[in-house]
């Protein structure tokens, strides 16, 4: 399961990233690495990019480099109605 594939209010862990290069750099910067707790906030109206709140602290990310970032469910995490 990708980053992509998540639901908003979904909670994820961060597995490994697919990305190279310099967007794995920035994607690390913002502190979207292995084991980071994720949670999906919402999709913009025509569905790029997405909202992710890792911490306190909110992100958009392109739904391209959101598909790099594989990710697991986690016992808690909820889906949206």
């Amino acid at each position: 399961m990708t980053l992509n594939d998540t639901l908003p209010n979904q909670t994820v862990v961060v597995h490994r990233h697919l990305a190279t290069g310099m967007i794995r750099q920035r994607l690390m910067d913002l502190g979207i690495m292995p084991q980071a707790v994720v949670t999906m906030i919402r999709s913009a109206p025509l569905g790029d990019p997405i909202e992710i709140k890792i911490d306190n602290t909110h992100v958009s990310l392109r739904r391209s480099e959101a598909a790099g970032i594989e990710v697991t469910t986690t016992a808690h995490s909820e889906a949206c109605c």
